[in-house]
Order: C-alpha cells, then sequence, then structure tokens
C-alpha cells in the first residue's frame, strides 16, 4: 500500500514539473502502456480489461488529435496517422484482432519515438545556442 502511495506521488509531481513537450512523451508511454495491456488482455481471453485499456489508449490518440497546430503541414501527416491509429484500435476491438492492435502500437511507437528525437535534437539546439 505504502509503495502505491509512492509511486502515485511520484507520477504526480512528474507530471506536474513536466514541460510541454515531456508531458506528451508521458503521454506516448501511457498509450503504449495501455496498448500493451488492452494485447496481453485480449490474449488472455479478458475481454473487458482489454476493452478499457483499449479506450484509455483512444482517449490518449483523440487529445494528441485536439492539441495538433494545424498551420502546419506536418501536423496534417500526425493527423493523418492519429486517425489511422485510432481506425486500428476501433477496428481491433470490435473484432477482437489483435494484428490491427500490433498495427495501432507499431505507428504509436514510431510517433513517440520520432517525439523523443525532435526534444534530443531541439535541447542540443537551445544548448549549443547558448
Amino acid at each position: 500500500m505504502m509503495n502505491t502511495q509512492m509511486t502515485n506521488a511520484y507520477k504526480n509531481q512528474q507530471v506536474m514539473t513536466a514541460s510541454p513537450e515531456q508531458l506528451t512523451l508521458l503521454l506516448y508511454n501511457g498509450a503504449l502502456r495501455f496498448i500493451t495491456e488492452c494485447i496481453m488482455a485480449m490474449e488472455q481471453g479478458d475481454i473487458q480489461k482489454s476493452h478499457n485499456a483499449n479506450l484509455r489508449v483512444q482517449d490518449i490518440v483523440r487529445e494528441f488529435v485536439q492539441t495538433l497546430d494545424m498551420s502546419y503541414e506536418l501536423s496534417k501527416t500526425w493527423a493523418q496517422l492519429y486517425e489511422y491509429t485510432e481506425y486500428c484500435l476501433i477496428q481491433g476491438n470490435i473484432k477482437k484482432d489483435v494484428e490491427q492492435l500490433q498495427q495501432a502500437k507499431s505507428i504509436l511507437e514510431e510517433m513517440r519515438d520520432a517525439w523523443a528525437e525532435a526534444m534530443k535534437q531541439t535541447h542540443v539546439a537551445r544548448a549549443v545556442g547558448r
């Protein structure tokens, strides 16, 4: 019990002190954690747990779409990737299709990795600019 409270307090502190870029990375990691949970639960036959985890991933993906600045061409591309990811999540949930879920997971991993790399490049550029 005490361990869980400490973990939750740490996570809360991490979110409260994170930059917007770090929050986005935390959301990607959360989405990947939930989709992994979704896939594992589906493979184990726990349909309700799989469904609940899937809905959490969908919520995160929708949040990503809503926060895109559509004045950038890249945002339009990312919006299409998010829409396809959500499609895969929904189809995987409806049809109990792990392949669809794996496709969504793969896209989210690539997007997360691209985001993390962009964060690194921005950090290096800021450091050099000083």
